[in-house]
């Protein structure tokens, strides 16, 4: 078991471990208008939406579909499917992904040492240059800043796994096929990578 680090973005710690299995949620700039921002500001201690734990209350806004939504369309969500699996078995091993209209959830574990800022910036730069490229625009794509948590335990992992999984069909879509989930994650050899702190 690799050691767990904190490290300080912004006002909360984040738990990170060299093999770690991270839930990850990124989501398009404009997936948030101001006025549900400062909604879930106000509701949450005025800490911005970056910095909190993935609140109910933000998930509702996403899956309600604010913003643009152009990972709806299947050119652009593939795109992002591709981008996701590149470097699996490599960097890292995924074991479940939800590319959603405005927001992407991830549950993977670093390999070899690799750095999960690194991994989320890959995925976010060249998916921000290729879906500008195709939608004819610039500017940013992402918001800068991600939710990621460290699971602790089996009983998270099944969590995330389920959560991954079953958001489409709690945002209202139906068939939605750019979902995955693996079948060795809910097996014994994920359950034993899980980092474990005080």
């Amino acid at each position: 078991m690799s050691a767990v680090r904190i490290r300080n973005r912004g006002h909360l710690p984040h738990w990170e471990s060299s093999h770690g299995i991270y839930f990850v949620t990124f989501r398009l700039a404009d997936s948030l208008p101001q006025s549900a921002i400062r909604e879930i500001c106000h509701k949450e201690d005025a800490k911005p939406p970056e910095e909190q734990l993935l609140s109910r209350q933000s998930e509702d806004y996403l899956d309600q579909g604010a913003g643009s939504c152009c990972l709806r369309q299947p050119e652009i969500a593939k795109l992002v499917v591709c981008a996701l699996r590149k470097f699996d078995g490599v960097r890292y091993r995924m074991l479940a992904w939800c590319v959603m209209p405005n927001h992407v959830h991830v549950v993977f574990q670093l390999l070899n040492g690799h750095d999960l800022a690194k991994i989320l910036h890959t995925w976010k730069s060249f998916t921000g240059l290729e879906i500008n490229r195709w939608l004819g625009r610039s500017g940013a794509l992402w918001q800068k800043e991600y939710y990621d948590h460290l699971i602790r335990d089996r009983e998270q992992l099944t969590r995330a796994l389920r959560y991954v999984a079953e958001n489409p069909e709690r945002a209202g879509l139906r068939n939605w096929p750019y979902v995955y989930v693996s079948a060795e994650a809910f097996g014994g050899e994920m359950g034993s990578n899980v980092a474990r702190h005080g």
